[in-house]
């Protein structure tokens, strides 16, 4: 009796958790509690109106209020952003895991639950993955049981990847990733967390390789024109207006896309969407004084100085290639029903998938399968008063806000905690004479033209002829010129969904610099250009340069991408930031980079920057070495 009491039992529980699963869809993304956290945030409380930081007290005087674009900094809003670093997905499960495929391919959920289990509890900067099934990419075979490296973190004494929540809906599990998975790392000696450092070995380019449908992601790939993946025995599709147009085959396509993909360098990410392939390191989000943000210096508008612009990017693009169909005309050439049908023809779950031979259009389809219904693509968005135009305030004309939500609160809570984040102490110390004598050669060598202030950057984007650094990522927004519009945006206290009534507010940009937005925009036949960065959080930015391409070991001999990150090496901070000032070791390193047809394709050179602090330039060995130690070791000012 006793046994059947305690089996009836136990089949109740199993009831109840299914009844849990499939009704309430249950969802899991780890957040460290702060005392598993190395680097340390700054708090300060006021507003930002416009990207300027407006005190309490001074904001009582103005009478400041959301409706008028302040957005208050509190610990609320603070604290939302970190939530939202760890845990928010906008929903970009469904692109990745149900049009993508990550998870259909020879990379699997159970393989990784299996990979995560075998840790044990001890955590790990690498998670290695064995392999489901043999497939081939390119010219190399990835065979069933191999395991190989995704440079997923996992935290020591958890039990989820980093980054990467996992949710349970409409009947299976979906992977989603959030700003943590590339933005966030665990040091490889404490296991701790380490906020706002980049995944320096996170394997982007494999694992979306490895994906059933990276064809989805074609627009990052080197793709010159989609008719070249068309012929005569190509699907032909209706569109609007009852017209006909041809789809790009989808194996081939496929695999042209995964050829480039798979070239990608560990902890490198092509965040432009200009069918090039041009992709570099993942950014730190050490953003205190570092605006203007992304490599050209796009974003620069509204609040945070432009950050909440550039937060956005992540979510309203590059999860979800959907979200561009309004634009795909002007960007890539194609109607918007070809670009969904190219993107769904191949989709891993059925029910996003695309058949030409339905009869029904591309967006009738879609319409009836999206998850979110009235803005493009399948991520949680909303359209600005702008749409469908691009603006400063929107350069992927959509902006993520959740439901629930105030508009773009999530972004600007991001904006804000990001803004905190100080980097970690890094493990040389030096003295204070030296940092001295280190500043010095700084100032003598002219870096503090362009490297100024107290967060070492003039804020300023300079031509990519100027820079001399590989030119095409300058000019990656080049397109936008034909469908950009005027800054609007709705009030920081517009709820999500935005009500009809929702107050509309003009972003002001006549502060801007009509030639730094030519420079940033590649607009008016300017060649492009990329932003000064900052130099603080040196230590843990390594590989160098705006392409990523300045890369050394520990030894000398561990020359280029080849020679460090293409064998399993780490990338060391000061023999690469060596090469960035020393010439005749980047020119090793260029040559390095230059024999790999990979990094060819893909356009990472190491070339450009040529401001040199050498022997040439009369500085000796002892002056480079000083100049080494105090950047590798310039903290945020403590102001």
């Amino acid at each position: 009796m006793r046994k059947r009491k305690w089996l009836f039992i136990i089949g109740i529980i199993v009831v109840i958790l299914f009844l849990i699963i499939r009704y309430f869809e249950p969802e899991y993304a780890y957040m460290p509690p702060k005392e598993k956290v190395i680097s340390k945030e700054k708090r300060s409380t006021g507003y930002d109106v416009w990207g300027k930081f407006i005190t309490t007290e001074k904001a009582k005087q103005m009478n400041l209020s959301s409706d008028k674009g302040a957005i208050k900094i509190n610990d609320q809003l603070l604290d939302l952003g970190r939530e939202t670093f760890y845990k928010e997905t906008y929903g970009n499960e469904v692109f990745l895991t149900d049009i993508l495929g990550i998870l259909d391919g020879p990379i699997t959920l159970t393989n990784m639950t299996k990979a995560i289990t075998a840790l044990n509890g001890k955590g790990t900067t690498n998670l290695q993955v064995e392999l489901a099934k043999t497939v081939k990419v390119g010219n190399k075979t990835f065979k069933k049981g191999e395991k190989i490296d995704t440079g997923i973190d996992v935290v020591k004494g958890t039990y989820a990847p980093l980054g990467m929540p996992i949710t349970y809906s409409e009947g299976k599990a979906k992977v989603g990733i959030s700003c943590a998975a590339c933005h966030a790392t665990t040091d490889p000696k404490t296991m701790q967390v380490m906020e706002g450092v980049t995944n320096p070995d996170l394997n982007t380019g494999l694992m979306l390789a490895l994906a059933t449908n990276s064809a989805a992601f074609f627009t990052h790939a080197e793709v010159k024109n989609i008719k070249q993946f068309m012929n005569s025995q190509s699907p032909v599709i209706k569109v609007r207006k009852g017209k006909k147009e041809r789809l790009p085959n989808p194996e081939k396509l496929e695999k042209a896309v995964d050829q480039v993909l798979v070239k990608w360098p560990k902890g490198y990410f092509d965040s432009s969407i200009d069918m090039k392939s041009n992709p570099t390191q993942i950014p730190d989000c050490f953003t205190l004084g570092d605006h203007p943000f992304s490599w050209s210096g796009v974003a620069m508008a509204g609040p945070f100085k432009g950050l909440s612009v550039f937060s956005n990017n992540v979510h309203a693009q590059n999860s979800d290639s959907l979200s561009q169909a309004p634009a795909s005309k002007a960007l890539f050439g194609m109607s918007q029903d070809v670009y969904i049908a190219t993107i769904l023809q191949h989709a891993a779950d059925q029910k996003y998938r695309y058949n030409p031979k339905s009869g029904k259009t591309p967006s009738e389809f879609f319409a009836k399968a999206d998850p979110t219904p009235g803005v493009p693509g399948v991520n949680q968005m909303i359209l600005p008063p702008s749409f469908p135009k691009i603006t400063l305030m929107a350069p992927d004309g959509v902006i993520v806000s959740s439901k629930g939500k105030k508009v773009n609160e999530q972004n600007h809570a991001v904006s804000a905690w990001q803004n905190t984040l100080k980097p970690p102490k890094p493990p040389r110390k030096v003295s204070r004479n030296t940092m001295k004598q280190g500043r010095n050669v700084f100032t003598r060598a002219g870096c503090i033209t362009c490297h100024a202030g107290s967060y070492l950057t003039n804020n300023q984007v300079i031509s990519a002829r100027e820079v001399g650094t590989e030119p095409t990522r300058a000019q990656a927004f080049k397109k936008t010129e034909k469908i950009f519009g005027e800054s609007k945006m709705y009030a920081p206290n517009t709820n999500v969904p935005v009500p009809k009534d929702a107050k509309v507010l003009n972003v002001p940009t006549n502060h801007l610099n009509q030639e730094q937005i030519k420079l940033a925009w590649a607009k008016n036949g300017s060649p492009g250009g990329y932003k000064v960065p900052s130099l603080i959080g040196l230590c843990w930015s390594a590989p160098y340069l705006h392409d990523g391409g300045v890369a050394v070991g520990s030894s000398l001999k561990e020359i280029g991408i080849p020679g460090t990150i293409g064998k399993g090496k780490l990338v060391d901070p000061y023999q690469s930031l060596l090469a960035m000032i020393d010439r005749d070791l980047r020119q090793q390193v260029i040559i390095s980079n230059s024999a790999s047809s990979d990094l060819k394709t893909v356009r990472i050179t190491g070339k450009g920057h040529e401001f040199w602090v050498d022997a040439k330039s009369g500085f000796s060995k002892k002056e480079q070495q000083a100049l080494l130690d105090y950047l590798l070791s310039v903290e945020m000012p403590k102001k």
